[in-house]
């Protein structure tokens, strides 16, 4: 290199999802800087790779996490867990928006031992965080509802909010899936709060909250649910339906035929209920963190995820970054690719690499191993931009 010759200084934006089970957003985009920083070390390369960080989620887990990389304050609160345990929860707050989650409040991750609990689980503790995130006096909150444990129809997470439910023994009922089918009158109590705030669901779950593809037959499996919990709580969740629309509700019925009232057991259709917007999550997270701001000043966007699949032509974070980047090299990065490269143009990708294709191992739920497998791929991209 002359000395006239300024050293090649290539920008990236690392704005990736996380790798479920076993990196964070965060863990991600950091593992691919180092890796990417080194490559100024290589024999050969000139010039160096800068590094904006910019860890994403799509409104399931790591959505709080997400929000407090870019810059919202977390605040740590109290919570029951799936199954009344008290847990450590965290919103994010900017001073205008919160972000709660369903994940770290109620969410699959949060079992006693890992035990599922497909009747037994609750979403109060979700309603919980929404009632702290509450008494911040934000503008708006944005609902996270990805990894739910429980399929309640957001009885539980109704119950923190100033509803009741009672038997027709007049007890008051803990929300779940299991007491669905008890309930035989609804009280309100009013909180003033909630009516002054702008709800958001982010979520990109399409499924109506009943039927064959409802939240019980596609989602409650995972959550431990037999075939026979499965009829169950469909039909507890009719008779939900049904209750709810004779308290009052408005559209209580329509609502629940509504594409996303499934989403997270139906935590969608409480949501519905209280008059929440619903928006793309992934969509909705670029556009509160910033991404078409950031990727001006890049030359090249690195995203991945854990799985590049199908569901991640039909709209998952990848796509929409893909989507957003414009005409500069996007490449992707993921634990395993199930898509054929001759399919990568359908997201304008300039190239996938996945952790599969340098180790014999899962790395699903190696934290350690997947870092370091990130870091080599991350150092094998830089040494290809300089």
């Amino acid at each position: 290199m002359s000395a006239n010759t300024a050293p090649k200084i290539v920008r990236t934006l690392i704005a990736p999802d996380k790798f479920k089970g076993s990196l964070t957003a965060h863990e991600v985009a950091q593992a691919l800087a180092t890796g990417l920083r080194s490559a100024a070390d290589f024999p050969g390369t000139t010039g160096a790779v800068q590094c904006e960080l910019l860890p994403l989620a799509d409104g399931g887990d790591g959505s709080v996490d997400a929000a407090v990389a870019s810059g919202f304050t977390r605040h740590s609160y109290t919570v029951a867990g799936p199954t009344g345990q008290p847990v450590q929860a965290s919103i994010a707050f900017d001073g205008a928006t919160a972000v709660v989650e369903v994940a770290n409040t109620c969410g699959l991750g949060l079992l006693p031992q890992g035990k599922l609990e497909a009747l037994n689980s609750s979403s109060r503790g979700f309603g919980e965080a929404v009632l702290y995130a509450l008494s911040l006096n934000p503008a708006r909150i944005v609902m996270a509802l990805g990894g739910s444990a429980s399929t309640d129809g957001g009885m539980g997470m109704l119950t923190a909010l100033g509803y009741s439910f009672h038997d027709s023994q007049g007890r008051q009922l803990y929300g779940s899936g299991g007491a669905l089918g008890q309930v035989q009158s609804v009280h309100r109590t009013a909180l003033p709060e909630l009516q002054d705030t702008e709800l958001v669901v982010a979520s990109d779950v399409h499924n109506p909250l009943r039927g064959p593809n409802g939240a019980p037959a596609i989602f409650a499996p995972q959550k431990g649910a037999t075939v026979e919990d499965v009829a169950f709580l469909d039909d507890g969740l009719g008779h939900f339906v049904t209750k709810m629309a004779e308290a009052g509700f408005a559209g209580a019925e329509s609502l629940a035929t509504h594409e996303g009232a499934g989403s997270a057991g139906g935590i969608g259709y409480a949501c519905l209920l209280l008059g929440a917007r619903q928006v793309s999550g992934a969509d909705y997270f670029l556009d509160l963190l910033d991404f078409n701001t950031r990727k001006d000043s890049c030359d090249v966007v690195i995203t991945g995820e854990g799985s590049i699949d199908e569901q991640t032509l039909a709209g998952k974070l990848p796509a929409a970054v893909a989507r957003r980047s414009g005409a500069r090299p996007i490449i992707a990065v993921a634990g395993r690719s199930l898509l054929p490269k001759e399919r990568w143009s359908e997201m304008a990708l300039t190239r996938v690499y996945t952790l599969a294709d340098y180790t014999d191992l899962d790395s699903s739920k190696d934290s350690e191993l997947s870092a370091t497998l990130l870091q080599q791929i991350g150092r094998e991209i830089g040494t290809t931009l300089l």
